[in-house]
């Protein structure tokens, strides 16, 4: 059916779409082609370092939750420390998580409006916990970045992780895919070579910014 001269346009507006899967996949070759696409990345894990920058009320509350133990004497958060806390007591993680997730959330959404506002074509949110922190019902894709655990692990080594190490780090998150499979839009497979990858990624964002008829 042909468009006639009064019917409204396609619209275009912030494609906003969230990348997370498992250590090792790719997410952050991924997040490259994107940011070189004119996206907007937003690194969860990046913003939740600005909020727990020394001398900031996240850091204040969270020693007070988990003890001096997890600062240095100069305000800054003892990450190692608090790591090995979390690591293996959820019920200390989701304390945590209630400290932090708020905070880095506010943050996150400031910046995917302001960046509306400004007409940014795309942002793209890198989040390992996306699904739990519940930014797909924002989100207009979820795109889980997966590969075969062969490749996982040597890219891991690689990147000069000790074996045992490396292991250690996919068995942590050995649930991730199961868990975001069911709000995936797209799966991105990055067990190819890179010129594949990055064929397969353009053609993810093709189809992604398919405008969006008001009709429809």
């Amino acid at each position: 059916m042909s468009r006639g001269p009064g019917d409204p346009s396609p619209v275009t507006r912030t494609l906003k779409i969230g990348i997370t899967g498992p250590i090792g996949c790719g997410k952050s070759t991924i997040l490259g082609w994107l940011a070189a696409r004119g996206a907007l990345v937003i690194d969860a894990d990046q913003v939740a370092r600005e909020v727990t920058a020394p001398g900031s009320a996240v850091v204040a509350e969270i020693v007070a939750a988990f003890g001096l133990g997890v600062a240095g004497a100069d305000g800054a958060l003892d990450r190692a420390a608090l790591a090995s806390i979390v690591f293996e007591d959820p019920e200390a993680l989701r304390r945590l998580e209630a400290i932090t997730h708020p905070v880095v959330r506010t943050r996150i959404l400031a910046t995917m409006r302001d960046a509306e506002a400004a007409g940014v074509p795309i942002v793209a949110l890198e989040a390992i916990r996306l699904v739990e922190a519940g930014y797909p019902v924002l989100l207009d894709e979820v795109w889980l970045v997966t590969c075969d655990p062969s490749r996982q692990l040597e890219r891991l080594e690689a990147r000069g992780l000790a074996p045992a190490d490396a292991s250690a780090r996919t068995a942590a998150q050995a649930t991730l895919v199961e868990r975001v499979r069911p709000v995936a839009t797209r799966i991105v497979d990055t067990s190819g070579s890179l010129a594949d990858t990055e064929a397969a990624v353009a053609a993810a964002l093709t189809a992604a910014k398919r405008p969006i008829d008001p009709r429809s």
